[in-house]
């Protein structure tokens, strides 16, 4: 049996051009933000100088500034042990009960700051909002030497969003699953299900749905009988089959006949293949099986999940290319 359970192991490396990960896009993301950001804070921690020490200064100049700064909650002045010797600055004014706040501890403190006196910290849970938020660190230095630190805290919500969103990636995963299962895989066997039954006419119905009335995902969970289904009419919700109506072709009446999508990457014609195969990992074995499986016709990603709680993720085209044999095989 392959290892379905291995923490995320992937397949053969492509020698395609690899597309944008979530992580480039995030850094992608980050570095325009920082370039909008490193300017203007640079400039009225300048402004702060002059004022150092002087809660009411301080804070007139980051009220003057406060527009300057884009997206920005809030402002704020921190002296060199990260106390804060100004009020937060707000889009509506002063915000009290923030002067003397000691903001050692924050995550944004305990990020290493680079040599050049900018940072723009990793997102973090805001304390007060319990919102995803992150924070600007300008280092405040005068001829003397460094003084403390201009905060801006933003709110993730209020950011633009300047790169593009990514591709899931395509290449084959594998992720672990719980523990307590993997325990004890080898004292369970499988019990056949109301589907395993009927499989045939199920699969039937799933194929029918999915290549002529508008489906293009599907989750079957074998175990429990039932397939989640999301169509192109009402794409923001699922609707879930259970066994009686798996077992009844009438169910593709309800659902109009529709072309099948222009972008899809599955060919209609694999379909058949692909739900017979995930037939065929449900059976092969009664100890390590097939419990849950889904199939997108759109971006052709197949997902399999053993009774290992292991979890696999491919291309609908590297699935038909292992058969049963590479799930069982000694080798596997």
């Amino acid at each position: 049996m392959s290892d379905t359970s291995d923490s995320i192991n992937k397949g053969p490396v492509s020698t395609e051009p690899v597309a944008a990960s979530w992580k480039d896009c995030i850094y992608r993301q980050r570095e325009e933000l920082a370039r909008m950001l490193r300017e203007p804070l640079a400039l009225l921690a300048n402004k702060c100088i002059a004022h150092w020490g002087d809660r009411e200064a301080l804070n007139a100049v980051l009220l003057s500034g406060f527009s300057s700064i884009p997206y920005c909650t809030h402002l704020y002045v921190l002296g060199g042990n990260a106390t804060q010797i100004s009020d937060n600055i707000g889009a509506g004014g002063v915000v009290a009960g923030h002067f003397a706040r000691n903001r050692a501890e924050r995550p944004y403190m305990q990020e290493a700051m680079p040599a050049w006196g900018f940072l723009l910290s990793d997102a973090y849970v805001g304390l007060a909002t319990h919102r995803p938020s992150l924070t600007a660190l300008q280092v405040v230095v005068s001829g003397s030497g460094t003084l403390g630190y201009l905060g801006a805290d933003f709110d993730l919500r209020g950011l633009p969003v300047t790169s593009a969103l990514y591709h899931e990636p395509e290449d084959w995963r594998q992720v672990k699953g719980d523990p307590a299962i993997r325990s004890t895989l080898f004292q369970q066997s499988r019990t056949e299900s109301p589907m395993d039954r009927n499989m045939a006419v199920a699969l039937s119905i799933l194929e029918e749905l999915l290549t002529e009335r508008g489906v293009f995902q599907c989750q079957i969970h074998f175990s429990s009988s039932q397939a989640t289904i999301w169509t192109i009419d009402d794409p923001m919700r699922y609707r879930i089959l259970d066994h009686e109506v798996l077992t009844d072709p009438d169910i593709c009446l309800v659902y109009p006949p529709r072309a099948y999508p222009d972008d899809a990457t599955i060919p209609p014609e694999d379909i058949e293949r692909i739900l017979r195969a995930m037939q065929a990992l449900r059976t092969v074995d009664t100890t390590i099986y097939l419990r849950t499986a889904s199939v997108n016709v759109v971006n052709g990603m197949v997902s399999l999940t053993f009774s290992c709680d292991g979890s696999h993720y491919m291309r609908y085209d590297e699935f038909l290319a292992k058969g049963p044999a590479f799930w069982t095989g000694p080798s596997a």
